[in-house]
């Protein structure tokens, strides 16, 4: 049987509030409340993945780490810059507004108000519009 993360709890200081602001920065579906009480607030970030935002007292940031396609990040970055939300290329530095990530080839930490780190990493370069409208097989190849 191949192991899987079904879901994990993030700490929050407002449930809701984190689940929402975490959601339309990834550009992910909230989900209705779940629990018994209603108690968690959960995001669905994959087919096998929720977080699940749960209101806790003296919440205690946690880090999590996503890997995302080139196309998948510019519409994080895009939505991170337009909400006004600090981001930055270093844990220690998370608003210092740089992508060059160490580990990849673009990458950005940001956090939310329960102190929440996030990483959002691209391990490949976007494609440009005239290299993706190019056949592979007719391009030129590389010197």
């Amino acid at each position: 049987m191949t192991v899987t993360l079904n879901h994990t709890i993030v700490p929050a200081a407002d449930h809701r509030a984190a689940a929402r602001f975490f959601a339309s920065v990834m550009g992910l579906p909230e989900l209705p409340p779940a629990g018994r009480l209603g108690h968690f607030a959960p995001v669905r970030v994959n087919e096998t993945l929720t977080l699940d935002f749960m209101t806790v007292p003296a919440a205690e940031g946690h880090h999590l780490a996503f890997d995302v396609d080139p196309e998948t990040f510019d519409g994080i970055l895009a939505r991170i810059q337009a909400a006004g939300v600090p981001y930055g290329n270093d844990p220690a530095e998370p608003d210092n507004g740089r992508i060059d990530h160490p580990l990849c080839a673009r990458g950005l930490f940001f956090r939310d108000d329960s102190h929440n780190l996030y990483e959002v990493m691209s391990r490949d370069e976007p494609i440009s519009r005239d290299e993706a409208a190019v056949p592979r097989d007719e391009a030129e190849p590389p010197m």
